[in-house]
């Protein structure tokens, strides 16, 4: 593919068809001098699902940025159903009837979803002579929301009880709440199960009928194919081109976004030496999270955690870890029995955990990369308990040459990063201390292609050098291209075990969603 190549798609309406929901017109950003978007002219028609793909660093967030008012383009305008829009805020933007659904969190945890879902437009009623919210009117009006969406909630509930999947789902309500005529989609399957996923599907074609235009940003190709109508790429700021979902491939649309590319190959998969595990878990319960779950994981393993939304993959780590309490079970590490786990204490023996929400507790956004790379390791850095940039620089030196970490200046605010750069940091943050057990928790989560692989590739190495591994993920091809072994959960209770080289995606979704043992 080369950057004048346009497949499928049109960039300009024919005279009399009905104007496109989104144009934009000779569009460019520049940033401090650099170039983030360059001359797109291209338009999406009404009431079709739109993919927009590009690799981290594209400018597909800075697209979606101006279309939702909150960066203006240097050049060029945008129309909106065939009609100049100055898009100057995002409160234009919602005048137009645009609505972004964005990858991180906007939700307040401490408020009732019905408060999140109708935050700053809260239905009120007369009360004693004075304006008061109408907490039961609020309340309904979320619950059928709710339950028009298909979901099964209670509007009432704290935002901080539900699991980052479930905040994801309510964040997307909330942008229905608007009853958008354009939805701006921004990696909104990111943190979903299987059956969430459809789930979220099913509202969108819902919103097709309705007429709805979404724009539709993801990293997981498998949906592009299952949902979007169209697919534009875009690489290095410039429009590469536009196709119909069904007159392409999945290698076509990667090689528009990369251009060549190789993909990952696993090493060997090397026979476990199974006589002392390093991690062993015996019956560890926790009441309404998760029930008996029993494993042992030996030196060089990767043993994959499979099931839906709900199964309570992230709760058994962040127990055995020490970050929440458990009611009874064992712990052993080495041998040892490890009583009550604090992240503390486990990280002293050999454990490290990179958790599927990076943003808020992987890193500190506001510090450098520098800074973060060292989070975990300060006990090991520190020479006399002075730590100094020179004691951290080689340990921040190793992790970016190791890992092919891309990162201009390690002293910049880690937040500059593309997603993948950011989740390598949280990844070379722990390798840091020199871990004997690592918990990988979603760590492909809202990377791109490339960044994917080279993050497994990280995995397969580590566990070549005997690192233990017990690796998460949503994405069930994922469990089979990278585990040795999975151990599959469902409703918090461990149900059976799968092995990758005799098991298919079809059988391993089954037994996720049946638990039926294998």
């Amino acid at each position: 593919m080369t950057g004048e190549m346009t497949a499928g798609l049109k960039t300009r309406t024919p005279a009399g068809a009905l104007a496109p929901a989104i144009e934009f017109v000779e569009v460019s950003k520049v940033y401090d001098g650099k170039i983030a978007v360059a001359r797109i002219d291209h338009s999406f028609d009404v009431g079709r699902v739109h993919a927009l793909m590009g690799k981290n660093g594209s400018g597909k967030s800075t697209l979606v940025k101006i279309l939702s008012g909150a960066v203006q383009p240097t050049l060029g305008h945008v129309k909106i159903n065939g009609n100049r829009t100055e898009l100057a805020t995002p409160r234009d933007a919602f005048a137009a009837g645009i609505i972004t659904v964005h990858q991180e969190l906007s939700l307040v945890p401490s408020l009732s979803v019905a408060e999140n879902i109708y935050l700053g437009r809260m239905p009120k009623k007369r009360f004693l002579g004075s304006s008061v919210v109408d907490w039961q009117g609020v309340n309904s009006r979320a619950a059928q929301l709710l339950r028009e969406m298909g979901l099964d909630s209670d509007p009432r509930k704290p935002v901080s009880e539900l699991s980052v999947g479930q905040q994801q789902i309510i964040e997307i309500a909330k942008a229905m709440s608007f009853e958008p005529k354009i939805l701006l989609l921004d990696e909104p399957t990111s943190a979903l199960a299987s059956r969430e996923v459809e789930q979220l599907f099913n509202l969108i074609r819902r919103l097709r009928e309705r007429g709805v235009t979404m724009v539709y940003i993801t990293h997981r190709m498998n949906e592009l194919f299952e949902i979007a109508d169209t697919c534009t790429v875009i690489r290095d700021g410039h429009y590469i081109g536009g196709v119909e979902m069904s007159e392409t491939s999945p290698a076509q649309i990667i090689e528009m976004m990369f251009g060549a590319i190789a993909k990952a190959k696993r090493p060997p998969r090397k026979e476990i030496a199974r006589s002392k595990p390093v991690l062993s878990v015996r019956d560890l319960s926790r009441e309404g999270a998760f029930e008996n779950i029993s494993f042992d994981l030996y030196p060089g393993e990767i043993l994959g955690f499979a099931g839906l939304l709900g199964s309570g993959r992230t709760e058994i780590l962040k127990s055995i870890f020490g970050a929440d309490p458990f009611d009874r079970g064992t712990i052993e590490f080495e041998g040892r029995a490890i009583a009550s786990p604090t992240p503390r204490s486990m990280k002293r023996l050999g454990l490290g955990y990179t958790p599927e929400n990076r943003k808020e507790a992987g890193l500190v956004q506001m510090l450098s990369s520098h800074d973060n790379l060292c989070l975990a390791s300060l006990s090991r850095i520190a020479s006399n308990g002075v730590i100094t940039k020179p004691h951290e620089e080689p340990f921040v030196r190793q992790q970016i040459t190791d890992l092919a970490i891309k990162v201009p200046d390690a002293m910049l605010p880690v937040s500059s990063l593309s997603g993948g750069n950011q989740q390598k940091i949280v990844i070379g943050n722990w390798l840091n201390t020199s871990p004997k057990v690592m918990f990988f928790d979603e760590p492909s989560r809202g990377v791109d292609v490339r960044a994917r692989q080279q993050i497994f590739e990280i995995i397969w190495k580590q566990a070549a050098q005997g690192l233990a591994c017990v690796f998460v993920s949503s994405e069930l091809e994922e469990l089979l291209e990278v585990a040795d072994r999975i151990v599959i959960l469902k409703g918090g209770r461990q149900v059976g075990t799968a092995d990758p080289v005799t098991t298919d995606l079809t059988a391993l979704y089954r037994l996720c969603m049946e638990g039926a043992d294998h």
